[in-house]
C-alpha cells in the first residue's frame, strides 16, 4: 500500500505517518510543489529492497539461481527425506 502527501501534511502528521509506515509497511511519498521529493519507508522494507538489489547485482548468485530454476524445471529435486537426512548430517559434523 502506498499514499502521497504534501510536505505540509507530512509535517503536520509526521508521527501518524511514521506509525503507519512502521506498523503497516505503507510507503508514503512526500511531495514538494506537487512533485515527489521523498519516500517514507519502513527500515525492514528498505533492507529487503537493498538485499534484492545486491542479489540481482551479483552475477554468480544470479547464475546459481538460474541453474536451480533449470534443475527444478527438469524435475531434478530432492525428496523431503533426502533433505531431512542432509540437515541431520549438518547437525552432526563429526558423525
Amino acid at each position: 500500500m502506498s499514499s502521497t502527501v504534501s510536505l505540509a501534511e507530512a509535517k503536520a502528521h509526521l508521527s501518524e505517518l511514521v506509525v503507519r509506515v512502521g506498523g503497516q509497511h505503507e510507503r508514503v511519498t512526500v511531495t514538494v510543489h506537487g512533485k515527489p521529493s521523498a519516500i517514507l519507508l519502513a527500515p525492514e522494507d528498505l533492507e529487503s529492497l537493498e538485499e534484492t538489489i545486491a542479489i540481482l547485482s551479483d552475477p554468480e548468485t544470479m547464475r546459481r539461481l538460474a541453474s536451480s530454476e533449470s534443475e527444478l524445471a527438469h524435475g531434478e529435486v530432492e525428496s523431503e527425506s533426502d533433505l531431512a537426512a542432509a540437515m541431520e548430517r549438518r547437525h552432526r559434523p563429526y558423525a
